[in-house]
């Protein structure tokens, strides 16, 4: 664990950049996928269930996506690969 907080801290300034960017992206797709959630409870439409809740899993896959691709990329440029 103290590997990836320490690899999380020393990230390459483009990197950095681009999984925040990521992220960012993934907290709007899943305030979305809420906002799409709080219709479902309104309205009682099940095709706004099912889309909600396939944007939430996107979302967290897109954030989990982020940040692994994020550290791996940078590791393979301090390696020089």
């Amino acid at each position: 664990m103290q590997k990836i907080i320490s690899g999380l801290k020393s990230l390459d300034k483009n990197t950095y950049k681009i999984m925040k960017y990521g992220l960012l992206f993934s907290g709007i797709v899943c305030l979305t996928a809420i906002g799409i959630l709080l219709a479902y409870i309104v309205l009682g439409t099940n095709f706004f269930y099912h889309l909600g809740m396939i944007l939430m899993k996107s979302s967290f896959t897109f954030a989990v996506e982020f940040i692994i691709c994020g550290i791996v990329v940078d590791f393979i440029k301090k390696q020089g690969i």
